[in-house]
């Protein structure tokens, strides 16, 4: 089974590249989602984030806004958020490489991949990219997003150029959907992985 981590900043096209391997038919982890799933209505991790962070929850799931003010610009705090994160998506992790043992290529959507060095548990790590300026745009549409919550999200993570520095392959995703689903094609057929018809 060959493992692949696809990595890379803040609207950069993770999802859109992890979709592309999904229809493909590699089985795909998403740790965001991951995350959003422990921390939503009875997940196992709303009631010990309310603990340690209190009135961070509403109606029985975490409040992700109140959360990240709660956190963002204040490492003791996030790093002891990620002390209760990070062992529990762990442990989802490994019970999806279990579900999918006989899967010959597995994907993991990690956007801290290189910031929780991780990157030593797989074999292959794909980076997605765009320039700034695009970046930028795409965060900057979505909801809730401002500019400062946008630059410290970014100062939370590693250059955009060492990531690709770092990189078995590098995705530039600031063309059209085709040219992003080419490049998704070639680097399968350079892994040997045969998409699902």
């Amino acid at each position: 089974m060959r493992m692949i981590a696809l990595t890379g900043s803040i609207g950069m096209g993770k999802s859109t590249v992890a979709a592309m391997f999904a229809r493909a038919g590699v089985p795909v982890f998403d740790a965001d989602a991951t995350v959003r799933r422990l921390q939503s209505d009875g997940g196992p991790l709303v009631a010990r984030i309310e603990e340690r962070f209190p009135g961070t929850t509403r109606d029985g799931a975490v409040d992700r806004d109140a959360l990240a003010a709660a956190v963002l610009g204040k490492p003791d705090e996030l790093a002891a958020l990620e002390a209760l994160v990070h062992p529990a998506v762990h442990h989802e992790r490994t019970r999806f490489i279990v579900s999918h043992g006989d899967a010959p290529a597995l994907l993991f959507d990690i956007p801290l991949l290189f910031e929780t060095h991780g990157e030593h548990a797989f074999d292959t790590i794909i980076v997605v990219s765009a320039p700034h300026d695009i970046q930028r745009a795409r965060v900057m549409a979505r909801t809730g997003m401002s500019a400062e919550k946008f630059e410290a999200l970014l100062a939370r993570q590693m250059p955009d150029s060492e990531k690709r520095a770092r990189a078995d392959f590098v995705i530039d995703t600031s063309g059209d959907l085709s040219t992003t689903e080419a490049q998704v094609r070639d680097i399968m057929a350079c892994l040997g992985i045969t998409p699902e018809s």
